[in-house]
This record gives C-alpha cells, structure tokens and sequence, in this order.
C-alpha cells in the first residue's frame, strides 16, 4: 500500500461560543516547522487582547515533527488534546492555532480539553482536506488521436492527472500510486500497442483528494 497522509489546503478559519467564551481555530497547511512557527506568530499578533493563543501542529510528511502549546491554560487541556486531534486524522504538515476569549464562566479540565479539541475537529470538518499519496511522477506525448485513447486510461483511480500541455503533441504528466506503477505503464503500453514512450520523472507526494 502506498504511504499517505492527509493535509489542509489553504487556511480555514472556525468560531465556537461555550459558556459564554470564545474559542476561535484557524488551521493552515504549512511546509515546515519554520512555516509553522511564523503562523502561530501572526494570529498570535491578531488576536493580542486573548487570554490564551494555543497551538499544536505536525511539521513534517511522517508525523515525527511535533509540538503543542497550552499557553496559559492548565497543563494538557488546550495543546495536547488539540495535537491528539491532528494524530488522529493523520493531518500532517499542518499548524491549528485556537484563541480563547474568556467568557468568565471556568470550563474545568475536561470542558478545556474537551472545547479546545473539539474546536480543531470543527474546523475541519469545514478545511479543504487534501490526501497526499506517495507516487511516481511520469510523463507521456501522444498525437491528439492517441490522446483520445489516453484519457480513457486516466479514469483509473490510481493516477492524477498532474499538467497537460497541448502543443505538436500532447504532453501530459501523470502521478501514479508507487504500488501501481508497473500496472498503470503496462495499461498505457497496452492501449497504445506498445508504441509509446514513457519517461520517469522521480517520486513525491501528489494530492489524490
């Protein structure tokens, strides 16, 4: 089975009102830690009156780049539940931030964890989640006749159509699931009698939705 994860394209903003407090989550798709850090650091600015600016993210493509924040509220209510929530969905290479407007009713440790962590599942549930699939990039040339013929190969659910360029020729990339990649070529030699080149680009990870 091919490596996959999930991620947020973009940035999704969601608001939530408990016991009279304001609990507010933005979600971004990031590259890097340092990414990371710098949009933690720009809502932190946008909301400067908070009482609290928590945060937890997953920097990097295995989940091993981590890191939570309780700003301020007791000790693993606010950043571990929310980091739990992004594990969970396996959303990788993404930072949740949830500011919180003290309402002046106290929620307790279990209404904390449960509003923080339930603030992250909301907001995406409204994020463009996108799935991200270990694949091999390749890339083909038919003739408009041999086009055709080609896209009734690409309906396969194992490919992504990455750029098509129309020029003498047709030049069209394609990512192909890793697991499925001797498959697919000989589907494509296939349909084409064997008389069609097929050039490797390398490996990365492509957005299957």
């Amino acid at each position: 089975m091919s490596y996959e994860f999930f991620t947020v394209n973009g940035e999704t903003e969601n608001v939530i009102l408990i016991e009279r407090s304001k609990f507010i989550c933005n979600i971004k798709g990031i590259e890097n830690e340092e990414q990371a850090k710098e949009y933690i650091e720009l809502i932190r600015k946008r909301h400067s009156l908070a009482n609290h600016c928590c945060y937890a993210y997953i920097a990097d493509d295995k989940g091993l780049i981590q890191k939570f924040s309780d700003a301020g509220e007791p000790q693993g209510t606010a950043g571990l539940p929310m980091l739990e929530v992004l594990k969970n969905k396996r959303i990788f290479k993404a930072v949740a931030v949830v500011t919180r407007y003290f309402g002046g009713i106290k929620l307790g440790t279990g209404g904390l964890t449960r509003a923080y962590g339930g603030s992250v599942s909301e907001c995406l549930s409204k994020a463009d989640i996108g799935k991200m699939v270990m694949s091999n990039l390749i890339s083909v040339a038919p003739d408009y006749e041999g086009y055709s013929r080609l896209l009734k190969v690409l309906t396969d659910e194992n490919v992504s159509v990455v750029a098509t360029e129309f020029e003498n020729v047709v030049n069209v990339k394609i990512a192909v699931k890793s697991d499925y990649l001797d498959t697919f070529k000989n589907k494509i030699l296939n349909a084409f009698n064997g008389k069609i080149e097929i050039i490797d680009l390398g490996s990365s990870y492509f957005d299957f939705g």
